[in-house]
């Protein structure tokens, strides 16, 4: 399988916002808070199914393993949106995500 890439994700939210767009709250900069907050419920939905099964059991057992991954997905989907509500491409993300790494691995 090949790699799932910002831009493929980026494009399906996009698709997904114009079908929902009647009912959604529009993709701008005043919606990013909302989209923040609602993204943080989802890692505390990842956060739960580790600490209630165990790290071992969330990564081995596949019906947790399957519902680790779903909720995985939706923190994805709203660091997407997210992106789009603040107009963050990928080329802006991969340049500050290179210089954090050099950052990080001269830290210690």
């Amino acid at each position: 399988m090949a790699d799932f890439t910002i831009n493929e994700m980026l494009e399906m939210q996009r698709t997904l916002q114009e079908h929902y767009k009647d009912k959604w709250d529009p993709i701008m900069p005043e919606t990013g808070k909302n989209m923040l907050l609602w993204m943080i419920g989802e890692i505390g939905e990842v956060i739960d199914i580790v600490k209630k099964n165990g790290g071992t059991k969330a990564a081995t057992d596949s019906d947790i393993r399957e519902h680790l991954i779903e909720e995985m997905a939706d923190v994805l989907m709203y660091y997407n949106d997210i992106m789009l509500c603040y107009n963050i491409s990928p080329d802006e993300l991969k340049k500050a995500y290179e210089v954090k790494f050099q950052r990080n691995m001269k830290r210690w």
